[in-house]
């Protein structure tokens, strides 16, 4: 039986955090106005450089229409 291949958190956000911002045709400076942050703080994010709070998860979620299982899933 194969195990499952294990992907980190932040891997799986930073990639749904660059599909779906991409879907809907934000740039990053865009969505980090909408949902508060600094500019670079959603590059850190989707390159892996940050290690983003709960809280912040949920109003990337929130600004950006998905439930947070989507960022994380």
């Amino acid at each position: 039986m194969k195990t499952k291949q294990y992907e980190p958190a932040r891997s799986r956000l930073a990639r749904n955090l660059v599909r779906i911002r991409g879907s809907i045709g934000l740039s990053q400076e865009q969505l980090a106005d909408k949902a508060g942050f600094h500019r670079t703080y959603v590059g850190h994010l989707e390159q892996q450089k940050r290690n983003p709070s709960l809280e912040n998860v949920e109003k990337l979620a929130q600004t950006l229409g998905v439930d947070v299982v989507d960022l994380l899933s």
